[in-house]
């Protein structure tokens, strides 16, 4: 009886630290203009301690990292594509708005929440020319979300070296990728 309901608990306990992390939904890559763009969707919350730093006019620094190989049966897989996409959340108390900048494009939003859910909706991000992926030869592609403390301001660097907190992002996620015949529209 007993381990019966260690197992019930420790169950109850998994899916409970599961309902926090965070996790690609779903992420493809697409003929684009010019080669191959990716959308995907991720599911993150941010913390209570995130979103009072933000609040209170810390950058919160975000990264999707991407990565694309080549399999080789003599060898290691050939890295093709490398590519981050680099995002900044911050508050702005005079306009009390929150701005979110992608690269060099930045819009406001009135809403923490509605700027966190356009940062965790990536649409057409170019990730590779039409000459970089092989046609017919599947490529292995590896996705990733996360915060990228190492921008943050020193304090709270420290602070984030332990905490719980701070360390927000979603594990690879892996599929084998198949480009066509024409990469372009």
């Amino acid at each position: 009886m007993r381990r019966w309901l260690c197992a019930v608990v420790l169950m109850c306990a998994t899916f409970a630290s599961c309902a926090e992390e965070a996790l690609i939904r779903s992420a493809e890559i697409v003929p684009g203009d010019g080669g191959y763009v990716l959308n995907a969707d991720i599911d993150l919350e941010l913390n209570s301690r995130l979103a009072d730093a933000v609040t209170r006019g810390v950058s919160l620094y975000f990264v999707a990292e991407l990565r694309i190989e080549r399999p080789r049966w003599y060898w290691l897989n050939e890295l093709v594509v490398d590519r981050t996409l680099d995002y900044r959340l911050h508050y702005n108390a005079i306009t009390r708005s929150y701005r979110l900048s992608i690269g060099s494009f930045q819009q406001s939003f009135d809403s923490l929440d509605a700027a966190v859910r356009t940062m965790l909706r990536i649409r057409n991000w170019q990730v590779a020319g039409s000459d970089e992926l092989r046609p017919g030869v599947s490529h292995q592609v590896a996705l990733r979300f996360q915060l990228d403390t190492s921008q943050l301001p020193k304090p709270f660097q420290v602070t984030a070296i332990g905490s719980r907190d701070w360390d927000l992002g979603t594990e690879w996620v892996r599929w084998t990728f198949l480009p066509g015949a024409a990469a372009s529209r």
